[in-house]
């Protein structure tokens, strides 16, 4: 049985309209996870993220360890911390 973690956030994905500045170490790790066309849209959205207390890029907050799963726009977060993973 895999382990499961329920979600203290619920948070919603927000299309800024605009790409998003990310640092190049994020832009690979998730380049070699998710495809182009789908990277690029990602790069437009944000979320306001309750653990950092600020918005933050969906490329950011989908490298966080508290990031448990994206479904129907919206992200559930474990809500533990705020750092990305390696």
């Amino acid at each position: 049985m895999k382990y499961m973690v329920d979600p203290r956030y619920i948070v919603k994905v927000v299309d800024a309209g605009k790409t998003l500045r990310v640092s190049k170490e994020i832009s690979e790790l998730v380049k070699n996870v998710v495809g182009g066309k789908m990277m690029q849209k990602m790069k437009r959205e944000y979320v306001d993220c309750p653990v950092a207390a600020k918005q933050i890029p969906f490329l950011e907050c989908y490298l966080c360890v508290s990031f448990i799963r994206r479904m129907r726009g919206e992200v559930h977060c474990a809500g533990i911390e705020f750092k990305i993973r390696q």
